[in-house]
């Protein structure tokens, strides 16, 4: 069995008909003008690519407009630039210093907005060459990843419903050591003391804790009891707050 898997003849065999399917469609090898036919084609293939891959980008991710639209053109660009290039260095090298000084003035955007420029700049390099089945595999499987992990994060998202942050307000005369020890130990999971900063010119307190709640339900219950233990001043307890990830 591993004799046949191994045998130079089988792999020649296995390796043409490979090409075949996502060899290129342009017809010549060698760098030559590219016909209206092959461009019309590979245009084509490019822009439904790319508007494939924007709504890919959008699939539970809040994305702008702008950044849909510039995903559904970028790869029709970079295919008309490596059709123009075509082997020709001293056209590669002017097109490598025009897009040195372009400058995108932008938001950042976040590491998955990054992944999916990336994604469209190498559909738009593949159909340029012609080749398009290569292309549209790659969207599949990028594709098909970027869905299963979008999915993967939103049940985590959900499941992380119960971790919260609590800002309590207290009287700078009531120490805040374990003052609502009693309550979390009722309430919650765990419960963390992140932070303690001064606040109406130092007459008041505020905690910062890091909770997790027990039971959702019971989230009032906790809060209507701390207002009674800190003199019913300022209480804010909603969910922790995201940090943007980026490359």
């Amino acid at each position: 069995m591993l004799n046949s898997i191994t045998d130079p003849a089988l792999n020649s065999i296995f390796a043409s008909e490979f090409n075949s399917v996502l060899g290129s469609i342009l017809l010549n090898s060698e760098p030559s003008p590219v016909s209206a036919f092959e461009f019309i084609i590979c245009a084509a293939a490019s822009l439904a690519l790319g508007v494939a891959l924007s709504l890919i980008n959008g699939y539970k991710n809040k994305s702008s407009k702008n950044l849909s639209m510039a995903l559904c053109l970028l790869p029709v660009i970079v295919q008309t630039v490596i059709m123009l290039v075509n082997g020709n260095l001293g056209t590669g090298v002017a097109v490598m210093g025009a897009f040195s000084l372009v400058r995108f003035r932008s938001l950042p955007g976040n590491s998955r907005e990054i992944v999916s420029i990336f994604l469209a700049m190498a559909i738009g390099l593949a159909t340029g060459m012609g080749y398009i089945a290569v292309a549209v595999l790659l969207l599949v499987i990028v594709g098909a990843a970027t869905v299963v992990f979008a999915g993967s994060a939103e049940r985590e998202a959900k499941q992380g419903f119960k971790n919260k942050e609590l800002k309590v307000t207290i009287p700078e005369d009531l120490d805040y050591s374990g003052i609502f020890d009693d309550l979390f130990d009722k309430y919650t999971e765990n419960a963390e003391l992140v932070s303690v900063k001064t606040v109406n010119m130092g007459s008041l307190y505020e905690l910062v804790y890091h909770i997790v709640l027990k039971d959702g339900s019971l989230e009032k219950s906790m809060l209507d009891d701390i207002r009674c233990r800190n003199g019913n001043l300022k209480l804010v307890c909603g969910l922790i707050p995201e940090k943007k990830d980026a490359l």
